[in-house]
């Protein structure tokens, strides 16, 4: 989970804003900490602070990148290389986004589960992309990015390697500026797709997935 930005945009360190009752950086520890093996919390700007206000999982655990300011790419990098040895796939979430639940994490885990062999599976929703699985073997590439961009731009550059799953909801937003948080409070609430149950998955075409537990939710 990528949570080292100095949240410019937003201000200070949006991290330790309180959306529904918690830090907005505890969010997708708490989507996360139920579906994988180990949930890896990379920090960078105010890392001290942003640490204390952390509730870790037992199998949880921070890591700092001193490149912070060089951009996304390398807590990426770093998030990446202190994932444990037997990792198959890592699910890469970022502190900002209160509306990924764990159900869009179970989604991308049971889609890699499933079919091993896309070397990334993506969220898809109503009118936009979601966080992404990333099998290890393209690690080393990822490894090479640099800049502001995450793993947006592999995934962009290698549309043939990407197997979406499609979630019949609106894209929960980014908490950017100090009014994106306001949106984020209000949104209690999860938003679903029309007619039916929360989740309505559909598959085109993957968290860390453990070797050690293939029968285990990654």
């Amino acid at each position: 989970m990528l949570a080292a930005g100095a949240g410019s945009r937003f201000g200070g360190t949006k991290q330790l804003a309180t959306v529904r009752g918690k830090p907005l950086v505890q969010h997708p520890i708490d989507a996360a900490a139920g579906e994988v093996d180990e949930v890896v919390v990379v920090l960078g700007h105010d890392a001290d602070a942003v640490e204390a206000a952390l509730a870790l999982p037992p199998h949880a655990r921070v890591v700092r990148n001193p490149r912070y300011a060089e951009g996304q790419a390398s807590s990426l990098a770093e998030g990446l290389a202190a994932c444990s040895s037997d990792s198959a796939a890592a699910v890469v979430l970022l502190a900002d986004q209160p509306g990924i639940r764990a159900e869009h994490v179970r989604a991308l885990v049971r889609a890699y589960r499933e079919d091993p062999r896309p070397a990334a599976v993506r969220l898809r929703f109503r009118d936009g992309p979601g966080p992404a699985l990333l099998a290890r073997r393209i690690w080393p590439e990822l490894g090479e990015l640099r800049g502001d961009v995450g793993a947006r731009a592999w995934l962009e550059a290698h549309p043939e390697a990407v197997a979406w799953i499609e979630i019949d909801e609106p894209a929960p937003p980014d908490v950017d500026r100090p009014e994106d948080l306001e949106r984020a409070r209000d949104g209690e609430e999860p938003r679903q797709g029309r007619g039916s149950s929360p989740l309505q998955l559909g598959r085109e075409g993957l968290a860390v997935e453990d070797d050690r537990h293939p029968e285990s939710p990654v």
